[in-house]
């Protein structure tokens, strides 16, 4: 029976793959040397793709026996060990981060790509406040990441301000955006909410497009000033006063490259040290109590449109100072950097890790940012193997790769309670 129901929903799954592999694969449009156009087949890649979808739907309906597991309020008898392990690599995880500039065979191709990688745990720590700990599904996040990035290169040019004033600044101007998103959407939940931020995060991207004489447009922003060490600029000149010639160092482009990577690292350090410390305030378990429940929230008397608007306004905080960052490290800007994309790799790193945890997420942004480079020599088909890959971790981990989403301080007081209950014999 299960057989029968196996063959069945492979068919269906390879009429579905034609349907979209055929068009999109096998035919291709190309130039030839004369310059005219035609069409290029490519009827083998897509019957690879077609059978790659029937064997692994047939498969999958075999295994589970056509029921997709879903995620119990149980703890699995693997997550004990899990949270008892996490307690080690977590620093380990940590150690790696700040000794990665003086491993050996580190250079600038693995600086670039760590600065990367913790650009995008600081924008998942950001984005978990949002949607891990007050179960408000953000996906216009990139919104306020632009906001940072173009506060920055204009108060920089317009004002000739210092990164490090700058960069607070930053913060503050999105977390202002992130306000006045906010209040709009206060009466909306799920899917209406998503909508909304979607479209707010497309209304600063058309914004900074058309205002040209404000933000340049699609040009963008270029020249925009990099960032010193307390006043010691990095100059490859070893000029009086810059960073090599004070410290008697022979000057290296690679100077400024692991400062910005320790100062990455510095500031998503703080987003993760602000994010544990409110989650064990009154403030962290009122968003954990909207995440489960906003109509119970109300009955007890919890303020709805300060805890929403506090979640808002610390997530878009986040992304701002991250912007301040990504707009220092570029140089440049354009509108094309914060397309609706970035919102949803954001959002898919805190997915994917588990929403509400800190490591979680961290993994999460190391597995999909880093495994973007490592897939770099498949070319087109680095997508469908991430892709793949992502399918994969929600089947095994429905809930992320660490699920974690027993309230903060629940945990303890639930082993305190249950401790004394068998203590008295009730337990």
């Amino acid at each position: 029976m299960r057989v029968a129901a196996a063959l069945r929903d492979a068919a269906i799954t390879g009429l579905v793959a034609a349907g979209l592999f055929l068009p999109l694969v096998a035919l291709r449009t190309d130039v030839s040397p004369s310059g005219a156009l035609f069409i290029r087949t490519r009827w083998s890649d897509a019957a690879i793709l077609i059978a790659l979808a029937v064997v692994g739907r047939f498969a999958l309906v075999l295994w589970l026996g056509r029921k997709i597991p879903v995620a119990s309020t149980e703890s699995a008898w693997w997550e004990e060990p899990l949270r008892r392990a996490g307690k080690f690599f977590t620093p380990v995880l940590l150690l790696v981060a700040v000794a990665l500039p003086w491993l050996p065979g580190t250079g600038r191709y693995e600086l670039d790509l760590g600065i990367l990688v913790l650009t995008y745990v600081m924008l998942g720590w950001g984005l978990n406040i949002v949607v891990g700990l007050a179960g408000l599904l953000d996906l216009g996040y990139v919104a306020f990441y632009a906001v940072g990035a173009y506060s920055y290169a204009l108060l920089a040019q317009y004002f000739g301000l210092s990164f490090w004033l700058c960069l607070p600044l930053a913060g503050i101007l999105a977390a202002f955006w992130g306000v006045l998103l906010g209040f709009p959407v206060l009466r909306l939940r799920g899917d209406y909410l998503a909508i909304v931020t979607l479209a707010f995060g497309e209304i600063i991207r058309v914004v900074l497009i058309n205002w040209a004489s404000f933000t340049g447009g699609p040009n963008g922003i270029g020249g925009i000033p990099r960032p010193s060490f307390f006043g010691l600029p990095f100059s490859m000149g070893g000029e009086a006063g810059s960073f090599a010639h004070t410290f008697g160092l022979e000057p290296s482009p690679l100077h400024r490259v692991v400062f910005l990577y320790y100062l990455i690292l510095g500031l998503a350090l703080l987003t993760n040290w602000v994010s544990i410390r409110l989650r064990r305030q009154p403030l962290g378990r009122a968003w954990e109590a909207l995440r489960e429940d906003e109509t119970a929230c109300r009955a007890l008397g919890i303020n709805i449109t300060t805890t929403k608007l506090t979640a808002f306004a610390l997530g878009a905080m986040f992304a701002g100072v991250a912007g301040s960052f990504f707009a220092t490290r570029q140089g440049f800007i354009s509108p094309e950097s914060f397309t609706f994309i970035e919102s949803a790799i954001i959002l898919a790193i805190v997915v994917l890790g588990g929403m509400g945890s800190q490591i979680g997420i961290a993994l999460a942004a190391l597995i999909m940012i880093g495994g973007f480079e490592v897939f770099r020599g498949l070319e087109e088909w680095r997508m469908l193997v991430f892709g793949i890959a992502m399918v994969v971790i929600m089947v095994l981990r429905p809930r992320g790769l660490v699920s974690s989403r027993t309230p903060t301080v629940a945990l303890g007081e639930r082993r305190a309670i249950s401790g004394a209950l068998v203590g008295e014999g009730r337990g």
